[in-house]
């Protein structure tokens, strides 16, 4: 058979340059690295720094605040836990009851799919009977993204216009501007699945009731909570004509400012309304917090970007990237008491980017290096350029076949498995050097000149056909070998199995090319 495929490649050479071309085109289509070309369209590899090698769950986050563990552990966790372990293909479950909220991590095989996981989950929070939880508590699915997904970590600070750390920005108003301005343009950015706030407090309404008027007006703290829920609400009613006008009639009610809450109808003691602001002071304040965000020993308000499962997280962090320098002009100012104006920006102090180019250009020049010294050591030895030319060239090509293979079977570009390529490449070389010298040994260089087209073919032909099918098993033998590794399971095998595939796709690649 292979001397057959020898035979019609030697008679059809404008198809094997075709598909030569298709390998170096498709190659540079799919490359991981940061190939930039104006002609051809890029599609690249999803590529990272490391592999992920966490488990195939989903995350199921239920507050439920005041309540201790051990209400938490007995209302929320264990009903909802033994709800899930119902659902197709769980392996596990595992569960954290804390002070105020309860988390679940439901553990999949690994052949179930991400989203049809998801989807099980929400099918069943929704169908979940009405006695299942408290009144009121509500689980919540955690974003479509794994734990090393936190490709972006970065904190909002005012600096002038020359990117000089400036102040005059209280915790609270970053945050303000983190939750409602940053946050939700950050998401807006392709590939990102989460923006979480970190930091600083949360503006909120604070109602101290004093005591005394509470007794004095004869109103329980009941009644002062359902006020203030029920008077915090924009109603609509029908509408009324008027001279043949239609009029639409609204009870406008949503609270803007503190003179708004302080405006509460609390109770009615005979004919006049007790207002909230008899019974209680009202101010903005800060919100209870568990945690804080420290940067040089001072506290900072900052974000971090959760990259969506599946997607490429290069390519996320560019796209937010883009995003961020898109809305910096348009974040908050002022003027401070010096005169210097202060902006808000975004610094990042965390940014997987770095270390996934850190990455890529390390093992692109190591290829780079590999491929050189492969070229000197051929012409060296051979002492013919224009076969230590073809032997060398086998080693881009089979590498440019190994990036299609990896985007055709969903093979993610990291450090691991691209070493598999590196530690692949002296054996590349090897196919083309014993084919090439054969052949050249068949056509007995002084007197080639003197032979004519036929019988060079039938020459190149003799001698690839006499080590082919040993090359070829050679090969064969190494790809066998690593069998192994592809039986691998759970975290070993999410570590080891891309090197052994692209070990596998850049021999395979080596020795069609070599032939």
């Amino acid at each position: 058979m292979i001397d057959k495929l020898l035979w019609y490649c030697l008679h059809n050479q404008l198809l094997v340059w075709l598909l030569a071309i298709t390998v170096i085109l498709g190659g540079i289509m799919v490359a991981p690295f940061d190939w930039s070309t104006t002609i051809l369209p890029r599609d690249p590899v999803p590529v990272d720094a490391i592999p992920d090698i966490g488990e195939n769950h989903q995350v199921i986050f239920t507050p439920w605040a005041g309540r201790s563990p051990q209400d938490v552990e007995d209302q929320i966790t264990y009903p909802l836990s033994s709800t899930l372990l119902g659902l197709p293909g769980v392996k596990t479950i595992r569960a954290f009851s804390m002070f105020g909220f309860s988390s679940i991590y439901v553990i999949f095989d690994e052949n179930i799919d991400f989203y049809w996981s998801r989807s099980r989950i929400l099918e069943k929070l929704n169908s979940l009977p009405s006695n299942t939880l408290p009144p009121q508590v509500q689980p919540s699915l955690g974003p479509d993204a794994t734990a090393l997904g936190q490709v972006y970590w970065y904190t909002l600070e005012g600096r002038d216009s020359k990117g000089n750390p400036t102040g005059g920005w209280d915790l609270d108003e970053l945050r303000t501007i983190q939750d409602w301005t940053v946050r939700y343009a950050l998401l807006s950015a392709r590939g990102i699945s989460e923006v979480a706030s970190v930091g600083g407090f949360v503006k909120e309404y604070q109602v101290d009731v004093d005591p005394d008027a509470l007794r004095a007006f004869d109103i329980t703290l009941q009644d002062v909570m359902k006020a203030v829920q029920a008077s915090n609400i924009d109603v609509g009613a029908r509408t009324m004509e008027v001279n043949r006008v239609e009029y639409v009639i609204r009870g406008v009610g949503l609270i803007k400012s503190i003179d708004d809450l302080e405006q509460t109808v609390v109770a009615i003691k005979g004919e006049s309304p007790v207002f909230l602001k008899d019974i209680a002071s009202v101010v903005l304040g800060p919100g209870l917090r568990r945690g804080a965000l420290n940067k040089g020993g001072a506290e900072a308000v900052g974000g971090v970007a959760v990259v969506r499962y599946g997607f490429n997280p290069l390519e996320s962090i560019q796209n937010l990237k883009e995003k961020i320098a898109e809305i910096a002009p348009t974040l908050p100012q002022k003027k401070l008491a010096d005169g210097t104006v202060s902006q808000v920006q975004i610094i990042p102090f965390y940014d997987r980017s770095t270390l996934i180019e850190e990455t890529l250009e390390t093992l692109n020049h190591a290829l780079i290096l590999e491929v050189t010294i492969a070229v000197i050591v051929t012409l060296t030895l051979l002492r013919h350029l224009g076969s230590s030319l073809l032997i060398s060239s086998t080693v881009p090509l089979a590498i440019l076949a190994c990036f299609i293979l990896m985007k055709v079977f969903g093979i993610d570009a990291n450090i691991v498995s691209l070493s598999g390529i590196a530690i692949a490449i002296g054996t590349m070389v090897d196919a083309g050097v014993v084919v090439c010298e054969n052949i050249l040994r068949h056509l007995n260089l002084p007197s080639t000149n003197n032979q004519d087209k036929q019988s060079r073919l039938v020459a190149i032909w003799n001698g690839s056909r006499e080590v082919a099918s040993s090359v070829f098993t050679a090969i064969l033998t190494t790809v066998v070998s690593f069998l192994p590794v592809f039986a691998m399971q759970a975290a070993e095998g999410k570590l080891f199995k891309p090197l052994a595939f692209t070990k596998t796709f850049a021999l395979i690649g080596s020795i069609v090319i070599a032939l």
